[in-house]
């Protein structure tokens, strides 16, 4: 369905059309120019922040707001602020400096926000390490990042004990009471210092590294992205344009009779932002708290994803934002408390990692009273989203994850790398340039070199661009399993398994899950005379891998596994042989 069927007026677009084009107009606080960047000529915002210190100094405005709730407890702006200040100075004292790295490794707690914002705002990069990391796995991204001060939690920090050959690195525990290598610090000595009443005096360029985000790799490790400074903020102003212009086309159509007027009043709830995702990944980090943080929202944590739990505190704290995986807001609005609950504040559900399947689409749009559904298609590579749909257009167009943000340029390309003429017919592999593009991987010239050419990334989705300038996801180029909004290599697993002396031949492929979108299958062939049961192979995996890689469902195969004219396994013909698609 396109939007000119949907309301029979092909003026809806064009609303949408001339609102982008508004913000973009010379004098608007996010029109964009181009811009020599690293040697590429890209699109920039003209008016954005410097660096991402910039706009966390910018939301002391906020200080007498709620800022953070985890659970059951609360913090103001001005409270967060306070323990920044704080923690930069206690950073600057043990050895951090601009353009060294500080690694952060806990649940969802306040301690992440506190030390996310103190660490960029003294020049060095926020390392978020994946929550779910194994003992080797935490081992290789500290090796890789050799960041100057871990601040972890309990349960990581079990596990960091456990590694042979401890990195070294100055310690700072959160929510621990084990005791702790000498010369290590605890977050209450952070607490007990004097307010500096002002952040560390540093010098930041634009492109300096803000944060480096591990991706799962192709090759068995994982690879830390670059995000800089003017990626990050580029990845706000992309937002908050794309929001605007939504937005402001609604009230044009509305205006001109071209779309009916909404049913219920908007929601007179002040922002409140629910984060419901992992603060290490994007999702949460670049697209959920960063945002808050500008508008002065209420973010809020829990300490694990529980439906029940997420509802209640809905209810209890005005949420009006809930971006998670897809699968969250089904499993929200198929638990039986949602007709009990009061989610009345809710202006916006959804959220991205994933794709969100049509059908979710329109049972998100019948739930809400006072609001909409709402998606987003990006990646870590991106600093944050690609695209973004919502509200009447992306229930006009649910199969698509929207138009591209004002920042970035697209083209498509072969499989061989060889440019594609441009037109809505045209399907090939996505590439795009811009402002919000990393630098690299961080220690990873080859992948570099492979992933971004003249500027231009390579998502590795196979995708065309309607007539609109909508974007549609066909499919995945890359050999990856997305898990409930995580990205699994299916070559790192198959690089664990073939640790086994059982293995022959492994094949790992997704598998479609109605709760999670895609599961980790393998079909396994054993050597001669081996034998090797379900449970013991995922003992054996979970030494190495995190739990969400380990396969979900195994095959053993007594023949060997078909394969193409080079030699690679036909993992689609394999997965269509299984199940039937």
């Amino acid at each position: 369905m396109t939007l000119v069927s949907l309301y029979k007026d092909e003026d809806m677009i064009n609303h949408y059309r001339a609102a982008r084009a508004e913000l973009d107009a010379p004098g608007s606080p996010f029109a964009t120019t181009m811009t020599e960047v690293r040697g590429v000529n890209m699109k920039t915002f003209v008016s954005a922040p410097p660096t991402m210190r910039v706009i966390w100094e910018n939301s002391i405005g906020h200080a007498d707001k709620d800022y953070i709730v985890y659970e059951d407890e609360r913090y103001t702006y001005a409270d967060i602020h306070a323990q920044v200040r704080k923690l930069a100075q206690y950073l600057v004292e043990h050895g951090v400096t601009p353009g060294t790295r500080v690694a952060l490794a806990m649940r969802n707690y306040p301690e992440w926000v506190v030390g996310y914002w103190a660490i960029l705002s003294v020049g060095a990069a926020v390392v978020g390490m994946n929550a779910w990391w194994t003992t080797p796995e935490m081992e290789y991204a500290l090796n890789d990042s050799a960041p100057v001060v871990l601040i972890a939690d309990d349960e990581r920090l079990e596990r960091f004990e456990q590694i042979e050959k401890t990195p070294s690195v100055h310690i700072l525990g959160v929510r621990t009471d084990r005791k702790l290598p000498a010369g290590s610090g605890r977050w209450a000595d952070v607490l007990a210092m004097a307010d500096p009443g002002v952040l560390p005096t540093v010098d930041i360029d634009t492109d300096d590294d803000v944060t480096i985000f591990y991706t799962s790799g192709t090759t068995g490790f994982p690879k830390g992205a670059q995000l800089t400074h003017r990626g990050s903020v580029s990845n706000i102003f992309n937002m908050l344009t794309m929001t605007m212009a939504a937005n402001s086309a609604e009230a044009k159509g509305i205006a001109a009779g071209d779309i009916p007027a909404p049913t219920t009043a908007p929601s007179a709830f002040p922002p409140a932002f629910m984060a419901p995702t992992p603060l290490f990944h994007v999702t949460a980090c670049n697209c959920i708290l960063h945002p808050a943080t500008v508008m002065g929202a209420k973010l809020v944590l829990t300490y694990k994803w529980d439906p029940g739990r997420a509802l209640e505190l809905i209810e209890r704290e005005r949420v009006t934002t809930l971006s998670g995986v897809p699968t969250m807001s089904r499993e929200l609005l198929l638990h039986p408390d949602w007709e009990t609950r009061d989610t009345s504040s809710l202006q916006g559900m959804g959220g991205g990692g994933a794709p969100l399947q049509p059908d979710l689409v329109h049972k998100i749009a019948g739930a809400l009273k006072g609001g909409q559904p709402s998606t987003g298609y990006g990646m870590t590579e991106t600093c944050g989203i690609i695209t973004a749909n919502s509200a009447r257009w992306l229930i006009a167009k649910p199969a698509s994850c929207g138009p591209l943000v004002p920042t970035l340029e697209a083209k498509f390309v072969d499989e061989d790398g060889n440019d594609l003429p441009s037109g809505p017919d045209t399907v090939g592999v996505l590439c795009v340039k811009g402002a919000v593009i990393i630098k690299g991987y961080l220690n990873r010239p080859e992948a570099n070199a492979e992933t971004i050419r003249d500027g231009w990334l390579n998502t590795g989705d196979i995708a065309r661009i309607d007539e609109d300038g909508f974007v549609f996801i066909v499919d995945r180029a890359k050999d990856m399993v997305l898990r409930g909004g995580e990205n699994v290599y299916c070559s790192e697993v198959e690089t664990a398994i073939y640790h086994h002396e059982s293995i022959a031949e492994a094949a790992v492929f997704g598998i479609p899950d109605e709760r999670l979108g895609e599961e980790v299958a393998v079909v396994l062939v054993l050597r001669p005379g081996k034998t090797l049961g379900e449970d013991e192979l995922r003992s054996f995996l979970g030494a190495t891998l995190a739990k969400h890689k380990i396969p979900s469902k195994v095959w053993f195969r007594d023949e060997p596994i078909p394969r193409n004219a080079s030699g690679k396994f036909l993992k689609r013909e394999l997965r269509k042989e299984l199940i039937g698609e």
